[in-house]
């Protein structure tokens, strides 16, 4: 039986041209319910995903981005207003910064996607990525359902595109120097550009400002959001025959420009986003690169790793992380990060900007944490690096003396971490979104992303900032103590079945922060319903759910079926209580069972 669709309630709309629409005008329509926050790159690679279903369904199916902020500055209106320009979200968005509309839905996860028929009621969900094939395989049978019954009223979309602001720069993310002058990655113009001295004036862009995935000449050459680059000691760009590698993180690819004439190739990846069972030759979301210890590290953003580039083989490689989304220092192989977005060597350390646990982190041998406490703590604390507080920072700079400044991008800060000390401090705030900085002489060249542009701050400077702490409000769910059964939902789409002709389809994995919330359960397996013991003595904690199914073809005839991964990580904040849930239901795919 299905469930009716509730209202949608919110702040306001965007890309909407100033209207306020309800539930009832998608009536006769297929509506598909986005649930998302910026901050998440499971949640960028999801617009990327319905960008083809958009244009294929568009007159019978209206997608709606429903943002639900994570982090504290994702429910600013401006920020929101940002992000849907960012990147280029071509649909009306309802802002619910309060998650109304998301508890109404009952979302447990960022993204989740809410398919709703032309009647109102809501026939499937979906947490996670990778789910567009089984959106198109379900929306062209509901189509003919629809049509056959005369449910279904084509028509326009209510999305209405906004103005663009004129700028020479667009939601810059980083910058490196270069040639007396600096070079850019200009994310949001899809491109890279050489700046002058004067970090304003453009010299020359690699990239036709068009989103795109092609080699060839500066005025050619196309790129999709790149965000990181840096430049290849001298000897070995002469060897390798190119200057600057770039992480062009929507194409999941390393891009090589050669300075000297301006022409671009591509150094790894194909274009196709990074699954299990891919191996190394596909790439996710690298978000920014480094040189260090004769090797290309790589930020994978979108699989919560870092990998290695060599650009004398051209070989990728994994160098440390599980795929695991969290906080775990110690070995490589056994670390866990979190979206890492920004990378800077000194020596024999790594440094890492972890931006989805608000951490700076550094590697040498193992993995260490100097600032952060994991997925759901966050704000804006001085003093004492174990006490201090970081909002989801997007770079890292070594500075002269050896200490490193952070971007601390959400809360539009520049912080300095005395590693000698054991102290973080402010230096400078009040900026808009910094992502990334260089350092020319006595100054600091901080890129104000959300602002297009970038801006000086002496190295000595120092700021007041109103400290703050917090928690995601995202509501924990209640569980009760002792024995509760934790069940992943998962239907394969119309035409396909589970497959385990290669091995186990399923996969489960479970732990919990900390350890002792599970008394039992933990682990791997591959079923899909699991036997978990509560330890009613934790209070609060968070439960890591981390699944992938694979589905194929049904049919006896295609000789060799087309697979798909279905993947999510959820990390479940629950409070203990005497009256909490004995079940817990998670849908990767399909209806709920509850």
């Amino acid at each position: 039986m299905h469930v009716r669709a509730p209202e949608l309630k919110g702040r306001g709309w965007l890309n909407t041209g100033g209207a306020e629409l309800r539930l009832a005008d998608f009536r006769g329509r297929l509506l598909l319910l986005d649930f998302w926050t910026f901050c998440c790159i499971n949640c960028l690679h999801v617009l990327d995903e319905l960008r083809p279903l958009e244009e294929k369904y568009g007159d019978a199916l209206v997608i709606v981005g429903v943002h639900s902020p994570k982090f504290a500055h994702e429910g600013e209106e401006v920020a929101v207003k940002a992000a849907v320009a960012r990147y280029e979200v071509g649909h009306p968005v309802l802002d619910d910064p309060e998650l109304v509309t998301w508890q109404n839905y009952t979302a447990r996860a960022w993204p989740t996607l809410v398919l709703v028929d032309p009647n109102g009621y809501i026939v499937a969900q979906y947490s996670g990525e990778g789910h567009a094939h089984a959106l198109d395989a379900q929306l062209a049978e509901l189509i003919a359902q629809h049509e056959q019954a005369g449910t279904l009223t084509r028509g326009r979309s209510p999305y209405v595109a906004p103005e663009p602001e004129p700028t020479e720069l667009r939601f810059p993310a980083k910058v490196i120097a270069y040639d007396n002058g600096f070079l850019v990655a200009d994310a949001g113009n899809h491109s890279v550009v050489q700046l002058a001295e004067d970090a304003t004036t453009v010299v020359r862009r690699f990239g036709t400002r068009r989103r795109g995935f092609q080699d060839g000449p500066a005025d050619q050459s196309a790129f999709s959001e790149p965000n990181g680059l840096t430049l290849l000691p001298a000897e070995v760009a002469t060897e390798v025959g190119y200057d600057v590698v770039v992480a062009d993180t929507v194409n999941h690819a390393l891009r090589g420009i050669t300075l000297a004439t301006g022409e671009t190739r591509t150094l790894a990846g194909t274009g196709k986003q990074w699954m299990d069972g891919d191996g190394t030759d596909v790439l996710s979301s690298p978000w920014d690169v480094a040189w260090w210890q004769d090797k290309v590290w790589i930020a994978m953003a979108g699989v919560h790793q870092l990998w290695t580039f060599d650009p004398f083989t051209g070989a990728t490689e994994i160098a440390a992380g599980t795929t695991n989304e969290g906080l775990r220092d110690g070995t490589p192989e056994q670390a866990w990060f979190a979206q890492t977005s920004g990378l800077a060597a000194d020596g024999d350390r790594l440094w890492l900007a972890d931006s989805e646990i608000s951490a700076l982190r550094w590697i040498d041998t193992e993995v260490h944490t100097a600032v952060g406490t994991g997925l759901f703590d966050f704000g804006l604390r001085d003093g004492k690096a174990d006490e201090a507080l970081l909002q989801h920072p997007l770079g890292v700079t070594v500075l002269p003396d050896g200490s490193i400044a952070i971007a601390d991008t959400y809360n539009g800060a520049v912080r300095r971490y005395d590693g000698r000390q054991g102290t973080v401090e402010t230096m400078a705030t009040g900026l808009a979104e910094p992502s990334g900085a260089v350092v020319v002489g006595n100054e600091l060249l901080v890129v104000e992303s959300a602002a297009h542009r970038l801006t000086r701050i002496r190295l000595g400077a120092s700021a007041q900032a109103d400290e703050f702490s917090t928690r995601t409000q995202r509501p924990p769910m209640e569980i009760a103590g002792g024995e509760v059964t934790l069940e992943v939902v998962f239907t394969p789409p119309p035409g396909q079945k589970l497959d385990g002709r290669y091995g186990p389809s399923t996969r489960l994995l479970v732990s919990a922060t900390p350890e002792s919330l599970l008394r039992e359960g933990a682990g791997d397996s591959t079923d899909l319903k699991r036997r978990l013991v509560i330890d009613e003595r934790v209070g609060d904690g968070v439960l890591h759910v981390a699944v992938q199914a694979a589905s194929c073809d049904d049919s006896a005839e295609v000789e060799f079926p087309a697979c798909h991964m279905h993947r999510q990580d959820w990390g479940v904040p629950v409070r203990v209580t005497p009256d909490g849930a004995a079940r817990l239901e998670l849908v990767l795919s399909g209806a709920s069972a509850s």
